[in-house]
């Protein structure tokens, strides 16, 4: 019997490869929709062999779906949370600072005129 080699050892913080989350999340929708179609051909089968309480079971098979695909969607589109370590932008010392008003002279515009 073949070893089977060990997975390596995580040494970084550092978040999953953008490759990685999308072949997650391809991997979870893919899921989601078998499941779907599981549930029509469930249902199908249910209105072939009409077990004791059809209704029930068709309903729970239409709910599943309708609502699959939304939720399939959903998480689909989910990125994981940025962490507080890596944050998107760096917070500002103040945020809340307001640049002073200049009026037009101020400020020295170069105006370039067609004309001659």
């Amino acid at each position: 019997m073949k070893k089977q080699p060990e997975r390596p050892v995580l040494i970084t913080d550092a978040a999953r490869s953008q490759s990685d989350q999308l072949r997650s999340r391809q991997i979870r929708y893919v899921t989601m929709m078998s499941m779907r179609a599981v549930c029509l051909i469930l249902g199908a089968i249910l209105i072939s062999v009409k077990p004791p309480l059809l209704p029930l079971w068709l309903i729970l098979c239409a709910a599943g779906m309708v609502f699959l695909p939304w939720a399939a969607v959903l998480i689909a589109n989910d990125r994981p949370p940025k962490s507080r370590k890596n944050p998107a932008v760096a917070p500002t010392a103040n945020p809340q600072r307001v640049l002073p008003a200049e009026s037009a002279e101020e400020t020295g515009h170069r105006t370039i005129d067609v004309e001659p």
